[in-house]
């Protein structure tokens, strides 16, 4: 009977102490986890801010002549600098110049029925567009 006594006192005392233990290594992981998870977030901040995403453009041009290339964006930014950003961009050996960033297809067919006159032969296409840029 003492030795029943004895073990349920013993078991009183370690079994809290336990569980004491167990909780504060369990707070301890959570304070890391979080500045853990802290700092992923800001480092995906710091990346989506100067990163690109999926988006679509309005291609206008489409040659071999660079000069020519440069000739229809300045046109084109000249008649529309406020609303779109103009690129040019070099695939071996063509040169295009592609305008907007847009999030949708629908901004960018809203876009294109804007500029169909002045480029008639201007058309939408998938990019990665500026995130910061966007319409």
């Amino acid at each position: 009977m003492i030795w029943r006594f004895l073990l349920f006192i013993t078991l009183l005392t370690v079994v809290p102490a336990a569980a004491q233990t167990a909780a504060s290594d369990s707070l301890q992981r959570g304070v890391d986890a979080d500045a853990r998870t802290t700092e992923l977030v800001n480092k995906h901040a710091e990346i989506n801010a100067k990163g690109k995403i999926k988006g679509y453009r309005v291609q206008i041009y489409f040659g071999v002549d660079n000069a020519k290339a440069k000739e229809v964006k300045s046109k084109f930014l000249s008649s529309y600098g406020t609303d779109a950003h103009g690129y040019v961009i070099y695939d071996l050996p063509n040169f295009k110049v592609r305008v907007g960033d847009f999030r949708t297809r629908m901004e960018a067919y809203r876009f294109l029925k804007k500029i169909k006159a002045d480029f008639p032969s201007a058309f939408i296409v998938e990019s990665e567009i500026e995130l910061e840029d966007i319409h």
